[in-house]
């Protein structure tokens, strides 16, 4: 009978965080839609500049991969959606032709910093009460 609460705890547990991630991404999503930029968009965004603070600065596209939650190729899109846009720019690897760089543009950190309060003021009404 133990096990079967336990398993039935997390399981509570499990939907609860699924809960609160939906509802913080979909407030994040509110947020930023008027600046055309969407979560994921702007977890990117946040990630270069964080990675690479100063212009000019790259960061490697295999960096970013495990830390956006999404597939490789979907963050490929991605990154050709905001390069379309003018907010990164792209370029190859002098020392590895596989590899990819992206940097923001002057563009990109100025919207950067633009809907960055937006997002956080999104982040505390999501998770706010759950600290």
């Amino acid at each position: 009978m133990a096990a079967n609460a336990t398993a039935t705890a997390l399981e509570d547990r499990w939907r609860d965080i699924l809960t609160v991630h939906a509802r913080t991404l979909c407030e994040i999503d509110r947020a930023l839609h008027p600046h055309g930029l969407g979560a994921s968009d702007f977890e990117v965004l946040d990630l270069l500049a964080a990675e690479a603070p100063r212009h000019g600065d790259q960061c490697r596209v295999q960096n970013l991969v495990g830390r956006v939650h999404l597939s490789q190729s979907a963050l490929s899109r991605l990154i050709g959606r905001l390069e379309k846009d003018g907010l990164v720019e792209r370029s190859v690897c002098v020392e590895d032709r596989r590899g990819v760089y992206v940097s923001l543009t002057e563009k990109g950190r100025a919207l950067h910093a633009r809907v960055l309060p937006l997002q956080r003021a999104a982040l505390e009404r999501g998770l706010g009460a759950q600290a």
